[in-house]
Parts: C-alpha cells; structure tokens; sequence
C-alpha cells in the first residue's frame, strides 16, 4: 500500500511558564493511501494535538512529517494553509458552516482560494451537495438544515478539493443515534469511493466503521490494531 501520511518520532510539547506538558511523546505511524483509520483516546491522550498535526493546523516540537511526499514538518504558516487547502478536508463536530451563507456558497468556499472560476466552483460545489443527498438543499442557509443535514454540507465542502485525506474530528458528536448512523454510512460510501478518512473519536461504535483503529494514552500509542478481520467475522 502507498504511504500517505509517515510521522516519524513525533513529539509535541507545550509550555506554561517554565513547565513543559508533553502532550505527544515521539509518536510514529504509517497512513496508506485509502486507509480507513480511528484515532481513539480518553481526554487527554493526545488524539486533538495528533489530528491537529495531521491536519497542519499545528506544528511539531521535534520529529519529521511526510504527507503525500511533501515534509510538512519545517514549512512556513502559509506553506502549511496551502497545504491544508489543497490536501485535507475537514469535518469538525460543530460543523463550522458561515450562517450567512448557503449551502451552495459554504461548499464553494475552498474553491475560492484554490483560484476556480466561478462556473467551475459552483458546477463542483452542486456535484458534491448532490453526492451527499443536498441537491434539493443547495440555496438553504444552515438554520434551515437540520443537524444532519449541516454535517452533510460540511462534507461536501471538505470533499470538493478532491482533497488527499478526509479528516473527521468527532463527526457525530452533536447529533443523534440515527442521524448519527446516517453519516457514518455516508462516510462509508465516501471511502468506498478511494478517500483517505482519518477519525478522530471517542465512541466505540463510531470507530468500528474504520478499518483500523489507533488508540492513544499519554502521548503514546497504546494499540495499532486492523479491525476489518474482526467486523467480517461478526457480520
């Protein structure tokens, strides 16, 4: 399998005064390309500091990042924003939609600073908020969407760069049992497709969607388990 992500002795240290809180103690993981993984972890374990690296949205003390054969470990801030851009979709458990927009607009938005025209942004936006069961949505702002259906925006937006990694931060943490079960199955058909998708959760019953499982505990990896084997076997 082609490595996506490789992080090598990834340490994360943060500073109050003079105490230094380790938060990661020289993590290293592969990620293949179309991997299906769960970052799991009590409070505290350190699975926020490690998707946030993931994501570039924070950098490491010490240690080497690779994504998608780029080494992101040493890169300037707005090095590491066009790499989000191009490279990681984001689905975070508020959503993070503008109110003020519409659907259609909050999908357009990574578009906007990948430089697409706006025929292109709008003809790419409507194919994601069609693929995600919107096409009838597209001109609703989101206090007229239900919890679900928000989330369902906020995945058509981390998906219309056809970015290389889809990276979920407790998707279904805000919604119910079975709108929760409706986005993981569309999670599901979004890695059937080919899309890399990182998890970041809590919840037992979230994390067996994924293929493999990562537990986190104290800055270390606890357990690096393949639950495919397992779930066939219960099916």
């Amino acid at each position: 399998m082609e490595k996506l992500i490789i992080l090598r002795d990834i340490v994360k240290n943060y500073y109050l005064g003079t105490q230094v809180v380790p938060a990661l103690r020289s993590i290293s993981l592969d990620i293949g390309r179309n991997e299906y993984v769960a970052i799991m972890g009590p409070s505290g374990s350190g699975k926020s500091t490690l998707m946030n690296i993931v994501g570039c949205l924070d950098t490491t003390t010490s240690g080497t990042y690779v994504l998608n054969q780029k080494d992101v470990s040493k890169l300037e801030d707005n090095q590491l924003a066009d790499i989000r851009n191009k490279e990681i979709g984001f689905v975070f458990q508020t959503f993070n939609l503008l109110p003020r927009y519409t659907a259609l607009e909050n999908v357009m938005l990574p578009l906007v600073y990948a430089g697409f025209s706006k025929n292109d942004r709008i003809e790419r936006a409507e194919e994601m908020l069609a693929s995600v069961g919107l096409g009838d949505r597209m001109e609703h702002r989101p206090n007229e969407l239900s919890g679900g259906q928000r989330q369902r925006v906020a995945l058509a937006r981390a998906m219309v760069n056809h970015p290389s990694i889809i990276l979920a931060d407790e998707p279904t943490g805000n919604l119910d049992s079975k709108t929760s079960d409706d986005i993981m199955t569309l999670f599901d058909e979004i890695h059937g497709r080919g899309n890399t998708i990182i998890l970041v959760t809590h919840e037992e019953s979230i994390a067996r969607h994924a293929h493999r499982n990562i537990r986190l505990l104290d800055g270390h990896v606890e357990y690096d388990r393949m639950i495919e084997q397992t779930l066939l076997d219960n099916n």
